[in-house]
């Protein structure tokens, strides 16, 4: 079965690779016919036209007839492995002489997606995608581009703000530390989180997705598993687990490198030993347990478990030399000796076996007790080893509770002793006492989803984690309150929620759900209304204080990838996957449209656009990599020469290509690796989001051929969308498979403040990708050629309204998913850490909208409520009577704080001081 699976993936990505190939072939045949047509014309008046309209594309977007004298550089495709043409108008003069060929014709297509060819227009750059050209015009004001270097910004960024919480597809993964955080991860990220203090801290080891964490029996250290990656050039990352500490979010040791196959999928301290070793579980199709003597990087068994799937491994909390692994169909109890490990299969016996063993837990007398997809707990003992037909058993069953409808998908230990227990079905959670009688429970409400973790909290408080990533704390009587909560599916509009956040106060103001997929959005400049696109056509106008429907239309009825306001709000932009962009006059405050015209002329899906400041002009990109310029005024009529374009100005810069913006792509891109970029309003940077889980900071204008960028990682699979806030203070960044929202803040290199945000920015959800491979890129006229080819490959990668699950995101500035929205992209991310000339430091999918109000304050005010914290510097560790003071300046000055009752016994003073940072003399306050 997972050859067969694997096998349609492989066809899957081989279908969505051949659709992507048709689309270019097709732009690139009509271009072709297009310069037939052309020649044909020329001849029939007896000359060749050399007016610089020629040279533009005619109507539906390619590039026009080239001049007859043609660069004999052009190199064929290395993967092709063809022999050099001689020269592309001599190829052209034979296909005219043949075209009533089809084959000819599809022959000539083939040769102009591999030939790279190289025309001088004088002052212009051509860049290649996938062997089609893209001519941009070089500014009037540059006056000797070859002189032009792009340098690093000044600006950096720094993690400030996580939104959601990985609970759809993980459990056991919310804890409370000794410092009153709770810790639990997302996308590559690890967060601890004090919910009173409303601050965050941020463990950035990782390098992709963290899928498992374990708590040392100290509870400060913590282990972590995350799956293989890729680096930012492309090599494989092996997946490990890395031991850290909670306290100065120092790694300690990193763990299996080069042992792991897929990823970790589970893993445990040993308790008996004071946490000296280490079980993990393997994600690969033998899921090996291994055994760890993590302080030396030692593994010191390690055994095939199953084929089938496990789902959690323990050590025994009194017996060091017995680890119990669980998954589909059975439970495993191994005895580890010196360096082998024995196994010894559980025997359900008289009762119904079930189909999975979901979760462990320990009681106080040793026994181990189970909770399993049937809703049954049950007790295991353990017995005398007696031979029989079957073998030995370890453990036998003494008995069994019927504890939830559906699954119990995990189990607690609490501090006295009792048990906690979640269900998935009835999404109930039950403390059950030590003779495993029900003491009290308390239902979840099913828009929070189903339980995957629950945890002790402070006093008689609860944790839960919900398949629909939230996170819960409350207690038996008083029920729960919302402490984190995030999107169920890829940011842009997978799950059909709009969410408005506040990004100074880190709470979401409201969902509302729609009932399709809401692809693009963005916000009318007064703050009063949002739009937002979907999949169908259709789109909505939402008051964006009450959420009422303002208006609804519909144009054409495939996919809206743009939706763009003019500066002034009298003009709304619609692009769309018909190839066409629908223009609407505003009225009434963005209440009232009416159809004003139409701009066509793309011969490919829209990806991006940009106004002008006097909504004159509109510029956009298409899926074939088209560059158009319209005249708003003029009957949205195309600028045929577009070098008529070059001086103008640009009220926003989304759009991938263009001049001001054609350093960002890497060398050998394939045209899918950038998803979304935006300029700051400050028109000093470009924050670029790409395929590869980064995040990248420019200076603007990116003009150079491979420009230097910061590179941060926090995402573990594409980035969806990248927006500043109005005043430029942050930036936001939306994942695709990950589902985070990451708030990122705008620092110098020096490390100092940023400037104070004047009011919270408003966020929905919206997407978009290009699809661009192959590219290459070529200085025009007299100035210096250069050229990168290479292909980087790319993967693919809820009803009422309720105040639901997490952020989504409209933002600046659409990009796109092309054809196939599906076809994701889910690799690695290395968190928190910038990267710039190869120094390293702090799944192509459609982009997150995220939008940004108009900087009116006084009107978002009205909107989402007065900010009381006008300031977002980094918040200091919780202070409180309850923790110890006196704490080392190596946490950035800010106090550490013990809670009453944290037992350091255990510790001597140096340990302390060496791994706490902790000065001698500590005084525990009781």
């Amino acid at each position: 079965m997972e050859h067969v699976h694997a096998r349609l993936c492989a066809l899957e990505l081989r279908v969505q690779t051949q659709d992507d190939e048709l689309t270019v072939l097709k732009a690139a045949l009509a271009d072709v016919i297009r310069r037939l047509n052309q020649s044909e014309e020329s001849k029939a008046k007896g000359k060749a036209c050399d007016h610089p309209c020629a040279r533009v594309c005619a109507r539906r977007g390619g590039s026009a007839r080239r001049s007859q004298d043609r660069s004999h550089g052009g190199s064929w495709d290395e993967d092709s492995r063809l022999h050099k043409a001689a020269s592309t108008s001599k190829l052209l003069a034979r296909v005219a002489k043949q075209a009533h060929s089809v084959f000819t014709v599809l022959f000539l297509v083939f040769c102009l997606n591999v030939i790279n060819v190289c025309v001088s227009e004088g002052n212009s750059i051509k860049m290649f995608m996938r062997g089609r050209p893209i001519t941009m015009f070089i500014p009037s004001d540059v006056e000797n581009y070859s002189e032009i270097k792009t340098e690093l910004p000044p600006e950096r960024l720094r993690l400030e703000w996580v939104y959601g919480y990985r609970g759809r597809d993980c459990r056991a993964n919310v804890f409370l530390l000794p410092t009153g955080e709770m810790v639990y991860f997302i996308a590559s990220v690890v967060v601890l989180f004090n919910s009173e203090e409303r601050t965050q801290r941020h463990y950035l080891g990782h390098t992709d997705c963290v899928k498992c964490l374990a708590l040392h029996p100290d509870k400060i250290r913590i282990a972590t598993g995350q799956i293989a990656g890729v680096d930012k050039d492309g090599r494989a990352l092996a997946p490990h687990v890395r031991v850290w500490d909670s306290v100065s979010l120092n790694t300690l040791q990193v763990v299996g490198q080069g042992t792991f196959e897929r990823g970790v999928g589970s893993l445990a301290f040993s308790k008996a030993d004071s946490g000296v070793h280490l079980a993990v579980v393997d994600d690969c199709n033998d899921h090996m347990l291994t055994v760890w003597d993590w302080n030396r990087k030692s593994k010191v068994a390690e055994i095939k478990t199953t084929n089938e799937v496990v789902l959690g491994v323990e050590f025994h909390p009194t017996d060091s030399a017995s680890i119990v692994t669980c998954g589909k169909s059975h439970i495993f109890f191994w005895t580890w000796n010196g360096n082998s490990l024995q196994r010894k299969q559980g025997i359900f016996g008289k009762y119904e076996k079930p189909k999975f063993v979901q979760c462990v837990a320990f009681l106080r007398n040793g026994d181990i007790l189970t909770g399993d997809s049937g809703g049954i707990l049950l007790v295991w003992t353990r017995a005398a080893d007696t031979p029989t037909s079957k073998g030995l058993r370890a453990f036998q069953i003494v008995r069994q509770v019927k504890a939830h409808e559906g699954s119990v998908f995990c189990l607690s230990e609490t501090r006295g002793g009792a048990v906690l227990s979640g269900g998935s079905k009835d999404h109930r959670v039950v403390l059950w006492d030590h003779e495993l009688r029900p003491d009290r429970e308390i239902e979840v409400p099913d828009q929070y989803g189903s339980i995957r973790a629950v945890a002790e909290g402070k006093g008689d408080e609860v944790l839960v984690g919900t398949s629909k990533n939230f996170i819960l704390r409350g207690t038996f009587t008083d029920g729960f309150t919302v402490e984190v909560q995030g999107h169920t599916d890829e940011l842009w509009g997978l799950d059909r929620l709009v969410c408005l956040w506040d990004s100074a106060e880190h709470r979401l103001k409201w969902s509302r759900s729609l009932e399709e997929h809401g692809h693009c959005a963005d916000f009318h400049p007064s703050g009063s209304v949002v739009a937002i696109g979907t999949h169908s056509g259709k789109w909505y106008v939402l008051d964006a204080e009450s959420t009422d429907l303002v208006a609804i239309h519909t144009d054409g009825n495939e996919q809206l990838s743009v939706m763009r306001y003019s500066v002034d709000g009298a003009l709304l932009a619609v692009g769309s996957h018909d190839n066409f962009i629908y223009l609407y006059t505003v009225s009434e405050n963005g209440r009232k449209y009416s159809r004003y015209n139409k701009c066509s002329g793309h011969s490919s899906y829209i990806t991006h656009l940009d106004w002008s400041p006097d909504n004159a002009f509109i510029m956009s990109n298409s899926g074939d990599y088209e560059i158009l310029y319209w005249d708003v005024v003029n009957g949205c009529s195309q600028i045929r020469n577009r070098s008529d374009c070059k001086d103008l100005n640009w009220a926003t810069y989304t759009c991938v290509l263009g001049f001001h913006v054609f350093g960002v792509w890497p060398e050998g891109s394939d045209g899918t690796d950038i998803n979304a970029l935006v300029r700051s309003h400050s028109r000093r940077v470009i924050a670029l989001a790409d395929d590869f889980c980064k995040v990248h900071l420019f200076s603007y204008p990116c003009c150079t051929f491979k420009a230097p960028s910061h590179k941060y990682s926090a995402h573990s699979s594409h980035v969806t969308n990248v927006s500043f806030l109005h005043n430029d203070s942050h930036l936001i960044s939306t994942g695709g498979k990950d589902t985070s929202v990451l708030q990122w803040r705008l620092v110098e290199a020096s490390g100092g403040p940023a400037p104070k945000p004047l009011a919270p920015p408003l966020l929905l959800p919206r997407p978009c990708c290009c699809r661009y491979r192959g590219t290459s890129l070529r200085y025009q006229g007299n100035r210096r050629h250069e050229r990168a080819d290479g292909q980087r490959g790319a993967r693919a990668g809820p009803g009422p309204d309720h105040l639901g699950p997490g952020p989504a995101h409209l933002g600046p500035g659409p990009a796109h998913y092309g054809h196939d929205s599906t076809h994701l992209r889910s690799d690695p991310a290395y968190l928190g850490h910038a990267e710039s000339e190869g120094q390293s430091g702090a799944d192509a999918p459609p982009h997150a909208a995220i939008l940004d109000p108009p900087p009116d304050a006084a009107r978002l005010s009205s909107l989402v409520g007065l900010v009381k914290k006008t300031s977002l510097t980094p918040p200091p560790l919780p202070k409180s009577k309850s923790f110890l003071k006196n704490v080392s300046k190596q946490l950035s000055n800010e106090a550490l704080l013990w809670p009453i009752g944290c037992d350091l016994s255990d510790l001597g003073k140096a340990e302390l001081e060496k791994m706490h940072s902790v000065k001698a003399g500590v005084k525990l306050n009781k």
